[in-house]
């Protein structure tokens, strides 16, 4: 075998390392943005905390390629105006939108408008199935119900009565409530349902429509909630009525997180929120850059987006007393930038 000197061991050495530089560079390049190159998450009620890990989880994706990010929506839980702040996103000629539509069918023609124009849209945590959009990101509701539903047998038996509050026409929330009801009538028929309320993440309306629920059934032993804004509501209600009642609910505010402290609220099952943003980010990212890859399929002749991811699951956590610090906003947010 031929040897080299030190010289030529070194020079081999660099030469190496620099095809390996040029190759992970070439290679890189391919994932990192073009200047400007710019990315929007677009929300309802766009104060809300739960957008908050989202977006950071969004923004670290983004930071890693080299892209921009601008976070977007409307403070309003009113569809039109969403509808309204989308539209005007697209004005500044994005490269790709991760959307939370507040419905499903009114965005279908504006999600197949901007991706007509070029633009990649995912959508996250709800979605608009109909639409063109190319991905969604979510966790799995009939997971969370399945599990809600399980955890309420098992702290108050299977024959005893229970409640549900709901946002009718938002997917996630109609699927959580529908599956935890349709799941127990098929598993614990004994079980029953007597109280089905509306509240439109309104905690005013989930407290009137919980005291009156409580007023009606004396013997009520659970409530679910298919998001935290009616539960803050719900639970003021259970602890003025002084009533017995299991509170469990989807996703997580800084008040229900104090109240699970409390042991007011039985627990959360909160969507992993920055990873729902970490892999809306690449999810959206892909549909703005097909030609990343040539896959095996008839895209070519069909003429659509090859990048179509039909569902991520970012799963779910359950949050109890015991591991409710490591869900405290403000002390995750330390340090961070929240623009």
């Amino acid at each position: 075998m031929k040897k080299f000197g030190w010289a030529g061991a070194m020079a081999a050495a660099t030469m190496t390392a620099a095809l390996v530089s040029t190759n992970a560079a070439d290679a890189q390049s391919k994932f990192q943005c073009k200047p400007g190159e710019t990315y929007v998450m677009n929300v309802m009620v766009s104060a809300h905390p739960y957008w908050v890990p989202v977006y950071q989880g969004f923004k670290q994706a983004a930071e890693a390629m080299g892209c921009e990010t601008v976070f977007s929506g409307t403070p309003d839980y009113d569809i039109t105006k969403q509808i309204a702040s989308f539209e005007q996103d697209l004005v500044k000629n994005p490269a790709g939108v991760l959307l939370h539509p507040m419905q499903s069918d009114p965005f279908i023609e504006p999600i197949n408008q901007a991706i007509a124009n070029g633009v990649s849209v995912t959508t996250f945590a709800a979605d608009s199935p109909k639409s063109k959009r190319t991905a969604y990101v979510t966790s799995d509701n009939l997971a969370e119900a399945k599990f809600a539903a399980e955890e309420i047998v098992k702290q108050v038996g299977d024959s005893a009565e229970y409640a549900v509050l709901e946002n009718p026409g938002q997917s996630n929330h109609d699927l959580r409530v529908t599956a935890l009801i349709d799941y127990m009538g098929k598993n614990y028929p004994n079980m029953k349902l007597v109280g089905r309320q509306a509240t439109n993440q309104d905690s005013n309306a989930a407290y009137k429509a919980t005291a009156s629920i409580l007023q009606a059934n004396p013997n009520l032993k659970a409530l679910w909630i298919p998001e935290a804004g009616s539960a803050e509501g719900a639970v003021t209600a259970v602890l003025e009525a002084k009533a017995d009642v299991l509170i469990i609910h989807a996703d997580v505010t800084p008040a229900t997180l104090e109240h699970i402290k409390a042991g007011n609220i039985h627990m959360a099952l909160n969507p992993n929120q920055g990873v729902q943003g970490y892999m809306g980010f690449i999810a959206t990212f892909l549909g703005a850059h097909p030609d990343l890859f040539d896959p095996f399929n008839d895209y070519k002749v069909s003429g659509y987006n090859p990048m179509q991811i039909p569902f991520v699951d970012n799963g779910f956590a359950v949050i109890t007393k015991e591991n409710a610090d490591s869900f405290d906003l403000n002390k995750y947010m330390e340090g961070r930038d929240p623009s």
